[in-house]
């Protein structure tokens, strides 16, 4: 059994983890040479098809049972479908942004046009299994030697002739060790590892349009509470002058109320900055020119998108199927694992089968060029060749360890990917829960600060109270509407946090091409790209059956391409 398809926990015989076509053996019989062992040897790899190397086994990932929070009510274990996690915010603009960066987002583009290199790449890698194949036709004019070169030798006493030659020329390189399968196998896993990485690179794409959207929301709120609060101070600036006026009080109040309210003033540009800068990154992820864009932000201008009650987290051992970047890492470290059969076969002989057929002619002893194309002008050959870089010995088992030690880094990365996972997913659901709280002690900051805004003021207007307690009244309340502004903002961007780093969002290529029409169309009329890269909306071959998921492992709606033998 293939240790790529092993059932999870199944026990690994020590056969299995051995290279491929290496077996135990007895030890030889007395008498017999190396050279008899060698012929024995290379009779076995000829017969069984054997390939050097290790069978990938996908490494063991470190992963909790549950998440830290799991204990607490508005944290679920229950899994949900992250396919369009965005819509639990109910926000008809964030969906519209959505649908656009995922039709026009160059980078997102750009790793589409990674997938097709890979799998051109596989398709070069798959050709190598087959025969190599020349034609060619050559034609050659023999002049006629000087008189000196012809006295000193009479045999170069030969007229001026024409030759010409057509033939095709073929080689094949017996795959006896694997190293065109194992390159083949290594091609497939990269390909797969593209469409993961397209996959990652397309949820942080919706991760980020969520941030940047909600950013925007939050500081148009800013925007709105100062200038609220721009009218209030204006009134209580009004208040001091009459006061100052009626002789009440000094000039001092009146200074006072002018620079807080000057204050609160230079925040509206400074928050304009930022909410255009905002813009500018929307624009950048939506594909999209410096234009007016505030059309797609219609409706709910200032709202913050509404966060839900509860987040559905499932359990971390689903990262590992749904996760693209967990799901890549594995594939680069299995595409890797090929490479080390790749490797050793260079330790072993090399067979190959060439042939030729074709004609010849000439016009010497008034022959026609056109008797190429005669049986009496045909020719052919054939035969095997050996090659075996033997004195090579000591590079190609260093080039053998440098595969391994590539292996191992990847295969530790990958470990390394699955502890990050699941950090992210920690992290988010610890905002989550934490943004919560503090919007709630804020929200009860804002009607205490608005309440003492309201008596200071009256207060001061029948003279018991100085124009000081007015001004800190009104900054803490500024300030508590802005830190609640802010909090109502994170709540969202926490849950955002937590189903991106769940890897949800994916889902929606699937049945998708990934290149976009226009740009599948001006490949097609640059190249002939095939079934590679079929027509913009032609049919596509249904999906393979994916059998009932395993009781507490992801189903087939939250996995992506896992690790399979190569198909040629």
């Amino acid at each position: 059994m293939n240790p790529i398809n092993r059932p999870p926990g199944s026990p690994v015989r020590i056969a299995d983890a051995m290279p491929i076509g290496v077996r135990r053996r007895k030890p030889p019989a007395p008498g017999v040479g190396p050279m008899a062992r060698l012929a024995a040897l290379t009779l076995a790899g000829l017969l069984a098809g054997c390939a050097v190397g290790p069978n990938f086994v996908p490494p063991v990932a470190p992963v909790a049972p549950n998440y830290l929070e799991s204990g607490n009510k508005a944290v679920v274990s229950a899994r949900q479908d992250y396919r369009d996690w965005w819509k639990a915010f109910h926000d008809p603009a964030l969906d519209r942004l959505i649908e656009i960066a995922y039709q026009q987002n160059l980078t997102l583009l750009s790793a589409g046009t990674r997938v097709l290199q890979a799998r051109a790449q596989l398709g070069v890698a798959i050709g190598d299994l087959y025969p190599q194949q020349q034609q060619g036709l050559g034609l050659t004019t023999y002049n006629r030697p000087s008189h000196a070169d012809a006295a000193a030798n009479p045999q170069l006493q030969l007229n001026n002739f024409w030759q010409s030659q057509l033939g095709v020329k073929a080689a094949w390189e017996l795959d006896f060790w694997g190293k065109f399968r194992r390159g083949v196998e290594s091609a497939d896993a990269a390909y797969l590892a593209s469409i993961a990485t397209y996959d990652e690179v397309l949820v942080a794409l919706l991760g980020d349009v969520a941030r940047t959207f909600i950013g925007i929301r939050t500081l148009e709120k800013r925007i709105a509470i100062a200038r609220t609060n721009i009218v209030r101070q204006k009134e209580a600036v009004q208040v001091a002058r009459d006061r100052f006026a009626g002789g009440a009080s000094t000039k001092l109040d009146v200074y006072q109320a002018e620079n807080v309210l000057g204050q609160t003033e230079a925040s509206v540009p400074q928050l304009t900055q930022q909410l255009q800068q905002g813009l500018n990154a929307l624009r950048v992820l939506l594909g999209l020119t410096p234009e007016p864009i505030e059309s797609l932000l219609r409706g709910g201008v200032g709202k913050i998108p509404l966060a839900p009650a509860k987040i559905f987290v499932g359990i971390p051992a689903d990262l590992l199927r749904r996760r693209p970047d967990v799901r890549a890492a594995e594939l680069r470290a299995a595409a890797q694992s090929a490479q080390i059969g790749v490797a050793q076969a260079e330790l072993y002989p090399a067979l190959t089968l060439t042939g030729r057929i074709g004609g010849s002619a000439s016009t010497i002893n008034g022959a026609k060029l056109s008797s190429i194309f005669t049986p009496a002008g045909l020719a052919y050959s054939f035969g095997p060749s050996f090659q075996w870089n033997i004195l090579n010995y000591g590079q190609i088992t260093n080039n053998v360890r440098l595969q391994d030690a590539t292996l191992q880094q990847y295969l530790v990365d990958y470990q390394n990917t699955v502890l990050k996972a699941q950090q992210d997913v920690e992290n988010g659901i610890s905002g989550y829960l934490q943004s919560r709280l503090a919007t709630a002690a804020l929200r009860r900051s804002v009607a205490a600060a608005n309440g003492a805004l309201g008596i200071s003021l009256l207060e001061y207007q029948q003279g018991t109270r100085d124009f000081t307690s007015v001004l800190t009244s009104e900054q803490n309340l500024l300030q508590a509407q802005n830190d609640l502004a802010i909090a109502e903002g994170d709540i969202p961007l926490a849950v955002t946090a937590v189903y991106a780093a769940l890897g949800g969002g994916w889902q929606i290529r699937e049945g998708n091409d990934f290149v976009p029409p226009a740009t599948n169309a001006e490949m097609r009329a640059r190249t002939d790209w095939g079934d590679v890269l079929p027509p913009a909306g032609a049919p596509k071959p249904p999906p393979p059956a994916i059998a009932a998921p395993t009781p507490g492992l992801p189903g087939p709606e939250d996995a992506g391409p896992t690790v399979r033998a190569p198909e040629f």
